[in-house]
């Protein structure tokens, strides 16, 4: 098992001239940024169907039919939708170890939304459409991050994206060491926070599923289920008011321990993140200096409180 999260990529937001027109469209958050904590697996499906660079555009066509196929540009008649389905079917089995991917905006074939459908006369319909890959991708692995190049500039979606990554490479981690009830109870254990933060009514709903577990022979069914419920909470955007109630709760193990001085600006950190005055790193830090003076078993084991790299610096923005 790889030792950092396996993402796959676009291969053209690697700076790889693999585009139409010969081009790239390097990220350099993902380049100059993730690439060292992660593992990427580019693939260009566009190339991998056998066309050159440069290469003529490519469209999506909706048939009266209501089928979505992918033609040339300039000649409407040459159809490669056949070519993109069958490399389609044979690549994705291989990613089952995947932790998240990476695909470009816009793409007929890579596209994750909003992609742009044309009739049968070549007339431009709506941006309704969503990459033949892509669309795919996103059918066989529903519980796999997949976001595209131009949401990753959102701070909040960016954040949320690399939290999923992590998320679900310790789950490919788990599984891959032989899974236990008891392995898998402690990673719940440690999600519990994070949990909280991204939709509480959510964790209230996956709590009694994991506590179901005993009644589970089969963990690897388990697991599949227990999988795709938890990557949809975590897909929940965390909010600042479900921040701050985490926030206040993690205060209260320091209750007995702080002075009245420091639990008034410990509050008032908090608050003045809550406000948008500050980021959720600085309550943060200053939790994290008295989680290390009085140490609490429950809290050091939680998730919550490095949920991803700190180097990758996402949470000193005040969203």
């Amino acid at each position: 098992m790889n030792t950092q999260p396996v993402i796959g990529i676009s291969g053209c937001l690697t700076g790889s001239a693999v585009r139409f027109d010969g081009g790239h469209k390097r990220m350099s958050f993902v380049m100059d940024g993730l690439a060292q904590w992660v593992t990427f697996k580019p693939v260009c499906p566009e190339m991998a169907i056998g066309l050159p660079v440069p290469r003529p555009a490519l469209r999506l066509v909706q048939a009266t039919t209501g089928d979505i196929n992918m033609r040339f540009s300039h000649a409407p008649h040459d159809d490669v939708t056949e070519k993109m389905a069958e490399f389609t079917a044979s690549y994705l089995p291989q990613l089952d170890n995947l932790s998240g991917f990476i695909v470009c905006a816009k793409s007929p074939s890579c596209g994750m939304e909003r992609v742009r459908l044309y009739d049968e006369k070549g007339n431009r319909g709506r941006k309704e459409g969503i990459g033949l890959f892509t669309g795919v991708l996103l059918e066989k692995y529903p519980w796999l991050p997949v976001e595209e190049d131009g949401r990753l500039h959102d701070p909040i979606l960016r954040e949320n994206f690399v939290e999923r990554v992590f998320a679900l490479h310790e789950l490919n981690i788990l599984r891959a060491n032989g899974l236990t009830r008891r392995a898998l109870l402690d990673f719940h254990s440690r999600y519990k926070l994070q949990l909280l933060a991204h939709h509480q009514a959510g964790y209230r709903e996956i709590g009694p599923f994991v506590a179901s577990l005993h009644e589970w022979d089969d963990l690897d069914t388990f697991f599949i289920v227990y999988r795709e419920k938890l990557m949809a909470l975590l897909k929940k955007l965390a909010s600042r008011k479900n921040h701050t109630n985490v926030l206040m709760h993690i205060q209260g193990y320091f209750r007995n321990q702080l002075t009245s001085r420091q639990r008034g600006e410990l509050r008032d950190v908090i608050l003045h993140y809550r406000d948008g005055l500050l980021p959720i790193l600085a309550p943060l830090t200053l939790l994290k200096h008295y989680l290390a003076e009085y140490p609490d078993q429950y809290l050091l084991t939680q998730n919550y409180f490095s949920p991803y790299p700190e180097n990758l610096c996402l949470r000193m923005t005040v969203n």
